[in-house]
C-alpha cells in the first residue's frame, strides 16, 4: 500500500523558467536511469524477495524514488514557466508546449517516451542487488552532468539533494549485498577453479592477478589448467 504526502520529500525552487533545461532535465524523470525507471525497477524486484529485511528496503528506497520523480516533474513544471508558445522555443522544447501543456512528460530528454524495457529484475537477489549499484552509480552520473549545466542555485540545490540520496541508496544496496553474497548465481555457479582464473590475452605485460572471487569454494585438490597460474 502506499500513501501520498501532500508535501514534497525536499522543497524544490527555481529561479527563472528555463524551458530548454527543463527539457534535459527530463532525463531523469522517463529516461533510461531516471527516477521512474528506479521506482518501477526496485518495486518489481521487491516482489521476489523473501528476506523480510532487503524486501522493506527495496520497497522503502521503491517509495523514496517516486518521491524523487515528484521533485524532477515539480522542478520541470517550473522550468516551463507560464505561457505556451512554440513558436519561440528551441528544438527540443516544443513537445512541452505542443503536447504536454508545459507539464512534465514521461521521457526522455529526446523525447522518447519511458518504456519497461528499462527494468531490470531477474528474480535473482545477488544479481539484481549488482544491477541495482550500477544503476545508482549511472544515475548520480546524470545527476552529475546536468548540475554542471546549470547555474540556477534553486535547481542546483534540488540536484544536489537528488545525487546525494542516489549516493545513499548505493551504500545501502552496497549494505544489502554483503549480507547475501554467497547466495543465489554466488552460490550455485563460479564455485570451480575455471572463476578463479586470469586469461591474459594481451601482451606485453599483466596488470591483474588471478581473481579471488572465494578462497573457500576452491575445490581440494584441483590444480590449474594453465602454466602461468602453476
Amino acid at each position: 500500500m502506499f500513501k501520498h504526502d501532500k508535501a514534497l520529500l525536499h522543497q524544490v525552487r527555481v529561479e527563472r523558467p528555463n524551458p530548454q533545461y527543463a527539457a534535459m532535465l527530463q532525463e531523469q524523470l522517463g529516461g533510461a536511469q531516471g527516477e521512474l525507471k528506479a521506482a518501477m525497477q526496485y518495486l518489481s524486484q521487491s516482489f521476489r524477495i523473501k528476506d523480510p529485511a532487503i524486501k522493506d528496503l527495496f520497497l522503502d528506497i521503491a517509495a523514496e524514488e517516486l518521491s524523487h520523480m515528484e521533485m524532477v516533474a515539480t522542478t520541470i513544471n517550473l522550468l516551463n514557466g507560464h505561457d505556451v508558445d512554440a513558436t519561440k522555443q528551441q528544438t527540443g522544447t516544443i513537445e512541452s508546449h505542443t503536447l504536454y501543456g508545459l507539464g512534465p512528460g514521461l521521457t526522455n530528454a529526446s523525447g522518447q517516451l519511458w518504456t519497461a524495457a528499462y527494468v531490470n529484475s531477474t528474480g535473482d537477489l545477488v544479481a539484481d542487488l549488482l544491477s541495482n549499484v550500477a544503476a545508482e552509480q549511472r544515475a548520480k552520473v546524470v545527476y552529475e552532468y546536468l548540475y554542471r549545466q546549470i547555474n540556477d542555485k534553486g535547481v542546483r540545490e534540488t540536484i544536489d539533494f537528488l545525487l546525494n540520496r542516489e549516493e545513499a541508496h548505493n551504500a545501502l544496496f552496497r549494505e544489502a549485498l554483503e549480507k547475501v553474497r554467497d547466495t543465489g548465481s554466488n552460490r550455485d555457479f563460479g564455485t570451480t577453479l575455471d572463476a578463479q582464473q586470469y586469461f591474459d590475452l594481451s601482451s606485453p605485460g599483466r596488470y591483474f592477478a588471478n581473481p579471488n572471487t572465494s578462497p573457500e569454494r576452491r575445490l581440494d585438490g584441483e590444480q590449474p589448467r594453465y602454466p602461468q597460474d602453476r
